[in-house]
């Protein structure tokens, strides 16, 4: 092990720094000369009577003065007021015409401080939640990006994006480049992917129906058949962002299966894609050499399987890539009861999927179907989104509603094909977890005994195929939000509401 004294100093960007030559009295020395100097400069450009701009920011009161532009100005001014929802801008962008002076009002609308820079140097400084300020942007002469400086609220989509309407639409040349920063942001970003965004899109549609009916008493083993129809399309995700598609009966997650042990499930799988399609349902115990195999567009397939164990079960295609076939929607859920269930008021079904995207303008239905960027995003664990029941925010957007002192179930399970899943619903607290087989909690006792007295859970801790279901009791009415507990999913699009009266 080496001693403190045999490590090497390193600076911010990780590599070794570099010794200087001069003395600490020196560089003392310099450095309050060039401190002296510039304040001098500073005095000489701003005058003795004009407030430095750089305190005005600092308070939150002004932008900086617009820098020169050489470009012919119009005599008309652009005002425009952006405000914050969530982690986004509002409106994302503006359109001004070239050669038009733009000033925007900037009004923090957020629960947390922001402020809005553009690369010329003009900006507002932190401002706390209910505060504003105004910008003189000056000529608007090109396109350009504005964004949050606060850590890492650019990289969670704070960009304002200025489109400079008429002969000039490119980016702004002062915009900061070679920067791990800035290409994280550009990364984040480039297809508009924001909360805001994401949530709009999924309020304009109706949502994935997420409740349970009980099944129908029977007096002994069901046979379920269903036709399941293999197609590839694509769908808008927001304004401008196509997704690919791929789906059994049109909707991603496919159809929930529900039944109780014993019972029979006859599928039959047709494909009408363009390429190989197959499927594989964890629920039954059938040869994978049989069953699971490819099919090519225009063939049918019949799947039989017999429920042996209760759970819920993932169905997925397993037609190679694997991942890709799941991330662009081709999954669903087998809901086998365990014996004697109890009956609860309502319950609901999520799964949890990520969806990775390729690079704007590629074509998701040619042979190479999804294209490079997005097999290398799933390679690398790096999803552009994370969705419950196939789309990010919608049940932000269209909330789950119980009533208070139901008793309320939630399946849940994670279909992946990566990244893992802490289910927590903020504000509750689970009084029965059961999970892969086996209860751990139930209605508030240990299930083994071992912990006396009352009990309970915070989370539903799974892994890509794994399920489970809780139960909870909410006896005061408000909105509770359902997240993944891993945080950075949950601000991909891995949140909903429960709203309850």
């Amino acid at each position: 092990m080496l001693s403190n004294n045999s490590k090497k100093a390193k600076g911010q960007d990780g590599r070794p720094d570099i010794p200087q030559p001069l003395s600490t009295a020196t560089s003392v020395a310099i450095g309050v000369v060039v401190i002296v100097v510039v304040a001098l400069a500073a005095l000489v450009v701003l005058g003795p009577s004009n407030p430095s701009n750089a305190s005005e920011i600092a308070a939150g009161q002004t932008s900086q003065q617009p820098q020169a532009s050489s470009q012919a100005s119009t005599g008309e001014v652009t005002r425009v007021t952006v405000t914050v929802e969530g982690m986004s801008f509002v409106p994302s962008t503006i359109e001004v015409p070239v050669g038009n002076e733009l000033v925007i009002t900037f009004e923090n609308t957020g629960d947390q401080r922001h402020d809005l820079v553009f690369p010329n140097g003009v900006g507002t400084g932190p401002l706390a939640p209910g505060e504003s300020a105004e910008i003189d942007y000056g000529i608007v002469a090109q396109s350009a990006e504005g964004w949050c400086t606060i850590a890492g609220h650019r990289q969670m989509g704070m960009v304002l994006n200025l489109v400079a309407s008429g002969n000039q639409a490119s980016s702004d040349t002062n915009a900061p480049t070679n920067t791990h920063a800035d290409h994280v942001a550009r990364t984040e970003n480039r297809l508009g992917l924001t909360s805001a965004a994401l949530t709009d899109a999924a309020g304009a549609q109706e949502p994935y129906p997420a409740e349970l009916p009980p099944l129908p008493a029977a007096d002994g083993p069901v046979t379920h058949q269903y036709t399941f129809v293999v197609t590839e399309d694509e769908e808008a995700l927001t304004e401008g962002v196509v997704r690919p598609l791929w789906t059994y009966n049109g909707t991603s997650p496919g159809p929930t299966l529900h039944g109780r042990v014993g019972d029979e499930f006859v599928i039959t799988l047709e494909n009408q894609g363009t390429m190989g399609h197959s499927i594989d349902f964890h629920a039954g115990e059938t040869p994978p050499n049989e069953l699971m195999v490819s099919i090519e567009p225009g063939e049918s397939l019949e799947y039989r399987f017999t429920a042996g164990r209760s759970g819920i079960w993932m169905y997925h295609c397993s037609t190679m890539p694997m991942s890709l076939h799941i991330a662009n929607g081709m999954f669903g859920a087998v809901i086998i009861e365990p014996d004697n269930l109890e009956p609860v008021d309502k319950q609901f079904v999520l799964i949890q999927s990520e969806l990775y995207l390729d690079d704007p303008g590629a074509d998701s239905l040619t042979a190479d179907p999804a294209g490079r960027a997005a097999l290398d995003k799933i390679s690398a664990f790096d999803p552009d989104v994370v969705m419950f029941n196939g789309r990010a925010y919608q049940y932000q957007a269209h909330p789950l509603s119980v009533r208070t002192g139901e008793r309320v179930r939630f399946w849940v399970l994670d279909v992946g094909p990566n990244e893992p899943w802490a289910f927590h619903i903020v504000g509750t607290q689970f009084d029965t977890v059961w999970s892969e087989g086996s209860y751990s909690i139930h209605h508030g006792q240990s299930a083994n005994r071992l912990t006396e007295g009352t009990t309970g859970a915070q989370v539903l801790p799974l892994l890509a195929a794994q399920g489970g279901f809780v139960e909870l009791v909410v006896n005061q009415p408000g909105t509770y939000p359902i997240v993944n507990h891993v945080m950075a999913l949950a601000e991909k699009g891995a949140y909903g509401l429960l709203e309850v009266e």
